[in-house]
């Protein structure tokens, strides 16, 4: 029950005309927009805008404070004053209120989170305190830059009413839960008041480099008009421990230098303790010379320089999503200006791999900031995926205000499709789903079906929709994919089973991880009973993992077994269980980590129910996909060729084939970026492409849909150029279609890509539907 206060006429005319200046119209006139999250579960207060208070005999404000606005105040210039006196730089370390209004410090106010604030002044100082003085930094510490999980910034402020005042607010340190004083924190607060101001510094921020708004949304048909991403990695930094293995992050509540510093602080002195990064970018996946290594690990540095380390602001040599595959490319102004272009759906997966971590964080050779577990990165991922959906709203004036948004049916994505924004699915895409390890270790969960049906329970509950059983490794669901590159070795480590490969694969072979060599042939021992007890003990390798690992390094060397090889197992009885639990729920199915029988399996089990897979690394299982009403990922040619019409010739002949089959005439992309997966290179540049390319892009250019203009991309001091340097990171997705769109015989040609958004909808309602005729 709502109880209502009687408020003096004088406050109600306060609170009415508040003495906080009115930010935009929009902000003032929205600030109380529901995010479609409780309250109580974000920490947001509960009050009602409408308890403000009653007096009593004594003449005393009673009851229950008003919300004041504490949104609208996000990248405004404010003097702070309180009475008669002004916050201001005692001397150059220090800030303290004083009586002179013309000597007042002048802070541009940049968001931290919704109601929360960095004050940085003019000169380019922080509002501090950690332990209780009001300090000035000119430099931040984070969680980042210590390697430290716990670490909160005295520089981060919530705004909250005064409770000595009313109208005005009172300030709360994040670090240690204290109020902002005359001179120093107190258990109470001065009363504040923001008064505009002019001449503020900006706070250091990465540029957008797009002017416009967008106006399409939908199809003159009513289908919508948008992109989709299929297969998405935006916070990996928060994989593999945590500790910077992948350096950088989607966004950082004290901003891009601590969203994208130097990655020096995990990568050593030019990228020489960034060995995953080496691995994949120099040697290549496939072309590892592991033994050669070896000197370099035990020394726990690799012998030559590796990669320039500069982040912000002058970005040496990264992001390169095409050559450097453990840095950032999806920081959210990159990812804004890719909505910008049409990107209208993403789906997010959360990532990681425990051995990974192990091997590094066990050998010394970088630290981590949690447990190297699969499911620890995999909750604190999807929290912050919900973290940066509020601090895009808190840039963008309070609460639902922002283009960033968390999705969960596919009518929620509709409607913030509709509305001009990114809808966003959250997926799962890791090999010990839901810690269910083929070889389980002391404290693992028991992985029966009471458990599975639990835990898909439960991270649906937390907005989970898109999961794929398997992916690198074995585990109680499914044999791994069988990639036979270096990462295989892990699976050895994981499980402490030999590869199980076989010649008996299905006819005709169904493509896949696990298609072709064998590279390491000493560890290919097939086995016949998949979940046998493991012969190898492995259970010391998070400590001890070159040890442990070492033991085998003859086998590891021995050469590759040649043939048409693939996983020499299906899904398991668990595994099945699993899948038909997922349709109940009408959960996307992710199949292409599936190895050759496993997918096998699951399609015979998705097609005696008519329940549409996605195929987001574009396998489609020969058109049945389509069949299905499933979609799968695709992309553009690299290479002009000597007539128009050559980079998006296939994208043509794929569109022909999924209407060949019964399916929606669209397709979207599967980037993978932050996935160790590579990005689209340039056309550009000597040996690039066969014949001379010409008709390079050129700025101005404008948005397919004509709302858009975009200017030549920059990252701090640097300019990067799409024609040679290709899609660095997601921010480039404009000049990818513009690329494309200069070959196109006709722009028609691309609209199948701006329908993506609309069939991966689709095939989710169908999934829907089939789980509520299926029932649970």
């Amino acid at each position: 029950m709502r109880h209502l206060y009687f408020v003096p006429w004088t406050l109600t005319a306060l609170i009415a005309c508040s003495t906080a200046p009115s930010a935009n119209d929009e902000a003032s006139d929205t600030q109380h927009t529901s995010s479609g999250t409780d309250p109580s579960e974000t920490g947001e207060s509960t009050v009602p805008t409408t308890t403000v208070g009653m007096t009593g005999e004594t003449g005393e404000t009673t009851g229950e404070p008003p919300m004041l606005d504490t949104y609208q105040f996000a990248g405004g210039c404010f003097s702070l004053r309180s009475g008669d006196r002004y916050l201001a730089a005692g001397d150059p370390t220090s800030f303290a209120f004083a009586a002179d209004k013309a000597g007042a410090a002048r802070f541009f106010m940049k968001a931290a989170d919704l109601g929360t604030y960095l004050f940085y002044d003019q000169d380019g100082g922080y509002l501090v305190s950690d332990d209780g003085p009001l300090v000035r930094q000119t430099e931040l510490e984070s969680d980042v830059t210590r390697i430290d999980d716990t670490y909160v910034s005295g520089a981060e402020w919530t705004l909250e009413t005064s409770v000595v005042d009313w109208s005005q607010y009172q300030l709360r340190n994040r670090r240690n839960d204290r109020l902002l004083g005359a001179d120093a924190l107190a258990d109470e607060g001065v009363p504040v008041t923001f008064e505009p101001a002019e001449g503020c510094t900006p706070h250091p921020e990465l540029t957008l480099d797009a002017t416009g708004q967008i106006t399409r949304t939908m199809f003159d048909d009513g289908d919508l008009y948008g992109i989709v991403d299929t297969h998405s990695h935006i916070h990996s930094n928060y994989a593999f421990g945590g500790g910077g293995l992948f350096h950088g992050g989607a966004y950082h509540r004290l901003g891009v230098a601590h969203a994208l510093p130097d990655c020096s602080i995990s990568h050593g002195d030019m990228g020489r303790k960034d060995f995953f990064g080496y691995i994949f970018d120099a040697s290549g996946n496939e072309e590892a010379d592991l033994a050669s290594l070896l000197p370099d690990l035990v020394a726990k540095q690799l012998g030559e320089d590796n990669h320039a380390t500069a982040g912000w602001p002058d970005f040496t040599e990264w992001p390169d999503g095409p050559r450097r595959s453990t840095h950032q490319t999806q920081y959210w102004l990159w990812l804004q200006r890719a909505y910008l272009a049409g990107l209208r759906l993403v789906v997010q997966h959360a990532t990681t791999n425990a051995i990974i971590c192990d091997f590094m964080i066990g050998e010394g050779i970088q630290k981590s900031r949690y447990g190297c577990d699969d499911m620890t990165a995999v909750d604190r991922i999807i929290d912050e995926t919900y973290a940066m959906e509020r601090y895009i709203d808190a840039q963008s004036g309070g609460p639902g205000l922002g283009w960033f948004r968390v999705v969960h049916t596919p009518a929620e994505a509709r409607e913030v499709i509709a509305g001009g924004k990114l809808a966003v699915i959250l997926g799962i895409e890791t090999s010990n789903l839901f810690d269910c390890k083929l070889t389980p270790r002391d404290g693992d969960p028991t992985c029966d079906e009471a458990y599975v049906e639990a835990q898909l329970d439960h991270y649906y509950d937390l907005g989970v929709r898109a999961i794929f059983p398997v992916h690198k490794y074995d585990n109680k669901f499914s044999p791994g994919d069988g990639d036979r590159a270096f990462i295989e070795l892990g699976n050895f480590a994981n499980s402490g089973h030999w590869s199980n490969f076989t010649l008996d694969c299905p006819d005709p072979q169904v493509g896949g991880f696990d298609s072709g060599n064998v590279n390491f042939g000493g560890l290919n021992m097939p086995r016949d009973v998949y979940d046998s007890p493991a012969p190898v003990d492995n259970s010391k390798f998070p400590t001890a993992p070159l040890t442990t690992t070492g033991m085998y390094l003859g086998q590891i060397t021995e050469p590759a077994l040649e043939g048409a090889y693939c996983q020499n197992a299906t899904l398991t009885a668990l595994g099945e269980h699993m899948i038909r639990q997922m349709m109940a729920r009408g959960m996307i199915i992710e199949v292409d980590h599936l190895p050759q029988w496993s997918y096998v399996r699951a399609y015979e089990m998705l097609q005696e129910v008519g329940y549409p897979p996605i195929g987001s690394h574009g396998r489609n299982n020969g058109g049945v996909l389509y069949e299905l009403g499933g979609v799968s990922a695709g992309g553009f040619g690299i290479c002009r060729g000597d007539a128009p019409g050559a980079t998006v010739q296939g994208f043509k002949d794929k569109i022909q084939f999924i209407m060949d089959n019964g399916g929606y005439p669209a397709e979207g992309f599967g980037f993978d970026l932050n996935g160790f997966a590579g990005a689209r290179g340039p056309r550009f540049g000597d040996g690039v492409c066969p014949t001379p390319q010409t008709d390079p892009v050129t700025y101005p250019f404008s948005s397919f849909a004509g709302d858009v203009e975009f200017t030549p991309p920059r990252v701090g001091n640097r300019e990067i150029d799409f024609n040679t340097e290709g899609l660095a990171h997601i921010g480039l997705l404009p000049e990818l279609i513009e690329d494309a769109r200069r070959d196109a015989v006709d722009e028609a040609d691309l609209e199948p890509l701006f329908r993506s958004a609309e069939g991966y909808i689709r095939m989710w309602e169908l999934a829907e539907a089939r789980a509520a005729e299926l029932g649970r």
